[in-house]
Order: structure tokens, then C-alpha cells, then sequence
């Protein structure tokens, strides 16, 4: 593979992924979106279906990582570290591309949620619109990055080290059999492996395993120019970029320990 062909296979790829995987966010939490309330269940189905279609459409150019956790345990087991680099931009500019997409997608849902008066006011206990406390733009940010359920540094941290980990040690293993790689089979595991650490250990951090998925997007959710939209929550940024690093080096670690 060309340096060329690993940046645009990583960019179009995660591109993809991001656009429909904030897509189905979008979708199930803005006001006047045909899907608003669809629940948890359609996120995480969403985000795996994403992962297919992204993985199908740069595995020709690039191998499909779209995660540089992913990329990290590759170059871990593989000890080929020259393209690191060349991924990892890839990566970065592809999410940051999917986010705006998904914005542009969904431009018209965004202002009727950030403009309506009940999601951007808080009502005291008289009922009355208090000023001082708006605005409060609901889960806006949560369409763009990540939050936590209960903020605990530490245990948000461990829950992405281990949701990560599951991932990428599950990309290494299915590696080894040739025919699930070619046939494109690997790829639907993979997949459904994403959907299944939403369902079983997305419900703490919302389940970021990938430092591009989460920090891309938020820089865009940073950039644009949207009323009532809040904060970017960079205090926590850190926790969904340094946890799926750390459980992309475990993944990779554990499989030259036990498998290679």
C-alpha cells in the first residue's frame, strides 16, 4: 500500500464511519428528526452498521483500520511503525470530515433543537424561564464526542481501556484465518463486535474506543458556529483518546503474548 493510498482509504473510510455513526445520534435526540427517540438499541446498531460500511469502503486502499487504537496494535504485532503517522492523520481528518457531514445532514434539526425555548432554558419551580442557567442545549455535543454517566476519572478511563481492548484483540485474532479477511467476513465480526461493546459496555462512557471517533468530532463541535450549543467538555477530552490508546497497546500486547 502507497502512503496515498493508506491516507485516502483512512480519510474516505472514517469519514463514513463518523458521518453515520453521528448520523444516528443525531437522528434519535434532535427535535424534528423522524427517528428522535429511538433509543439506545438504534445507536449502537448504527455506530456497527457504520463501522461495516467504513471498514468495506477503505479496506481496498488503506486495510480498514478507521481507529488509530487499531493502527497501535497493529504496529505493536507487527512491528511495522513507518505508517503510523500516514493512519493516524487519515484518520483524524476523515472524522473531522464525517462530523461536518453529519452537521451539514442534519443542519436544519440542530437549529430547531438549539432555538427551541424548553431544550435551551431551564424553568425554575415557579415555571419561569431562569436566564442566569440558560442555555442548556440538551445532548447536543453528545451527537459530536463522548460523555461520561457518572464523571470518575478513573473508572471512565478503565471502561474504555477495556471496551477498546475487546476490539482491537478481536481485529488481531480474526487476522489470523485468511478466508474470514478475504471473504469480508472479518470485517461483519467486527462490526458486530462494535454493536455488542455498545450494548455491554457502552452504557458508562458511551463507548468512544477510538481516539479519532471522539477528539475529530469534537474539534468540529468546537468550530462550528452554533447558538445555545454549550461547551466541548475538554476537561474530559483526554479520557476517550489516552483509554483506547491504552487498550489498543493491551490488545496488541496480549496477542504477541498468547497468540503470535
Amino acid at each position: 500500500m502507497s502512503t496515498s493510498d493508506i491516507f485516502l482509504g483512512e480519510t474516505i473510510g472514517t469519514a463514513v464511519l463518523i458521518l453515520l455513526g453521528a448520523g444516528v445520534v443525531a437522528g434519535v435526540v434532535l427535535k424534528r428528526s423522524k427517528a428522535l427517540n429511538a433509543g439506545w438499541v438504534a445507536i449502537t446498531f448504527g455506530w456497527g452498521f457504520a463501522v461495516l460500511a467504513g471498514a468495506y469502503i477503505s479496506a481496498p486502499l488503506s486495510g480498514a483500520h478507521l481507529n488509530p487504537a487499531v493502527t497501535l496494535g497493529v504496529a505493536i504485532t507487527s512491528g511495522e511503525w513507518g505508517d503510523v503517522p500516514v493512519y493516524f492523520a487519515g484518520q483524524m481528518t476523515g472524522a473531522m470530515l464525517g462530523a461536518f457531514l453529519a452537521w451539514l445532514a442534519y443542519a436544519g434539526q440542530f437549529q430547531a433543537h438549539l432555538t427551541d425555548p424548553e431544550i435551551v432554558a431551564r424553568k425554575d419551580e415557579e415555571g419561569l424561564v431562569d436566564k442566569a442557567e440558560a442555555p442548556h442545549a440538551g445532548p447536543v455535543l453528545g451527537v459530536f464526542s463522548t460523555g461520561p454517566e457518572i464523571r470518575n476519572p478513573a473508572q471512565n478511563l478503565i471502561t474504555e481501556i477495556i471496551g477498546t481492548a475487546t476490539l482491537v484483540l478481536l481485529i488481531l485474532t480474526t487476522g489470523l484465518t485468511k478466508g474470514l479477511a478475504v471473504s469480508g467476513t472479518g470485517i461483519l465480526i467486527v462490526a458486530l463486535t462494535v454493536v455488542g461493546i455498545g450494548l455491554s459496555l457502552g452504557g458508562p462512557t458511551g463507548y468512544a474506543i477510538n481516539p479519532a471517533r471522539d477528539l475529530g468530532p469534537r474539534i468540529v463541535h468546537a468550530l462550528l458556529r452554533l447558538p445555545n450549543k454549550g461547551g466541548s467538555d475538554w476537561g474530559y477530552a483526554w479520557i476517550p483518546v489516552v483509554g483506547p490508546l491504552l487498550g489498543g497497546a493491551l490488545a496488541g500486547l496480549v496477542y504477541e503474548l498468547v497468540f503470535a
